[in-house]
C-alpha cells in the first residue's frame, strides 16, 4: 500500500488539502459497493462506454473515494467516483485505485455524495436540481449557504431549483436531452399553465426551435389578449398525457380502486370502479370524507 500525492481537484474540493495523508491502494472491485445516497439516476450507456475507452487507454487518473463498510469488514462503500466504478466494471478490471476516508456518519456521507456529484459536469439539469434540493432540505441550508458549499452563485442555485416547478413531461425532456436548460427556463414563465407549456414544447421539438425562438414564442403567448388565450385553452387543449397519468395514479392510490380520466378538450369525466356494494360504500366514504 502506498500514498498518493495527486488525487485530483475533485477530491481536494471535497476534503481539503490533506487528502494525500489518507490510505491509498488498489482495491478489489468486488469489495466495493455503490453509494446508497448516489443522487445521479441516469447513466448514459454511450457516456459510460466513452469513459471506459478512455480508462482502457489512459487508466484511472483520479482514484475513487471510499469509506470502510461499517457492517462488513474488508469491504468499502463508494463516496465519489460512481461513473469510474461502473466503467471499470464494464472493462472487467479486477482492481481500481481508491483512497479511504474516515466517514462514519451517514449524514456526512450523504452530504459528500451530493456535493461531489453536483461539482461534476455530467449531471443532467433535473438531477442537478434534485441534488441541490436534497442538500438544502436535508441539511437545512439556505440557498446562500448551499451556494457557498458548492462554489456557485446564489442566482445559479436559485435558477436550477426553479426547474423542479416544471411539469413532469418537461423534466423528462431535460433528462433525455430533448430540451436544453435554456428552453426549460423560457417555459418557466408559463409554469402555471400546463396546456400552454405543452403547446409550445411541441412546437419547439417539431420545428427544432432555438432558445431565442422559444423565448419569442413564450412572449408572444403571454401578450395574447386574455380572451383569446382562454378560448384556446378551453376549446382545444387537453392536459398532457403524463400529467393525466400522474393524476390517475394519485386517485388510484388514494381510493384503492381503478380510476380512469376521460378527456374531451378541456372537459372530461372521471370513472371509478367498485367491486361490490361494500366497496362502493367504502369509495363513497373516502370521497365524501375528503
Amino acid at each position: 500500500m502506498t500514498k498518493n500525492k495527486g488525487l485530483g481537484q475533485g477530491v481536494g474540493v471535497l476534503f481539503g488539502d490533506d487528502s494525500e495523508e489518507e490510505l491509498y491502494f488498489e482495491c478489489n472491485v468486488e469489495n466495493i459497493t455503490a453509494n446508497k445516497h448516489q443522487p445521479r439516476n441516469h447513466f448514459g450507456e454511450q457516456d459510460l462506454a466513452e469513459l471506459a475507452d478512455s480508462i482502457k487507454e489512459h487508466g484511472i487518473l483520479q482514484p475513487l473515494v471510499v469509506r470502510r463498510n461499517p457492517k462488513k469488514g474488508g469491504t468499502y462503500e463508494l463516496i465519489a467516483g460512481e461513473r469510474r466504478f461502473r466503467a471499470s466494471k464494464m472493462l472487467g478490471m479486477p482492481t481500481v485505485p481508491v483512497i479511504v476516508k474516515d466517514v462514519a456518519d451517514e449524514n456526512t456521507l450523504l452530504e459528500l455524495a451530493l456535493i461531489e456529484n453536483i461539482q461534476r459536469t455530467d449531471l443532467n439539469p433535473i438531477e442537478e436540481a434534485e441534488a441541490y434540493h436534497s442538500l438544502i432540505s436535508k441539511f437545512n441550508y439556505t440557498q446562500e449557504e448551499a451556494s457557498v458549499k458548492l462554489g456557485k452563485s446564489r442566482s445559479s442555485v436559485a435558477n436550477i431549483l426553479r426547474l423542479l416547478n416544471l411539469p413532469d413531461f418537461i423534466k423528462q425532456d431535460l433528462i433525455e436531452g430533448n430540451l436544453s436548460e435554456g428552453h426549460a427556463r423560457s417555459l418557466l414563465r408559463l409554469a402555471d399553465n400546463i396546456a400552454a407549456i405543452k403547446e409550445i414544447r411541441d412546437q419547439v421539438l417539431s420545428k427544432k426551435l432555438s432558445v431565442r425562438q422559444t423565448e419569442m414564442l413564450v412572449r408572444k403567448y403571454l401578450h395574447k389578449p386574455a380572451t383569446q388565450t382562454l378560448k384556446k385553452s378551453e376549446d382545444r387543449q387537453e392536459i398532457p398525457d403524463s400529467y393525466c397519468s400522474t393524476l390517475t395514479n394519485q386517485l388510484t392510490n388514494k381510493l384503492h380502486s381503478k380510476v380512469t380520466i376521460l378527456q374531451n378538450g378541456s372537459r372530461g369525466k372521471i370513472e371509478i370502479e367498485y367491486y361490490s356494494l361494500d366497496d362502493l360504500e367504502r369509495v363513497i366514504g373516502l370521497v365524501v370524507k375528503e
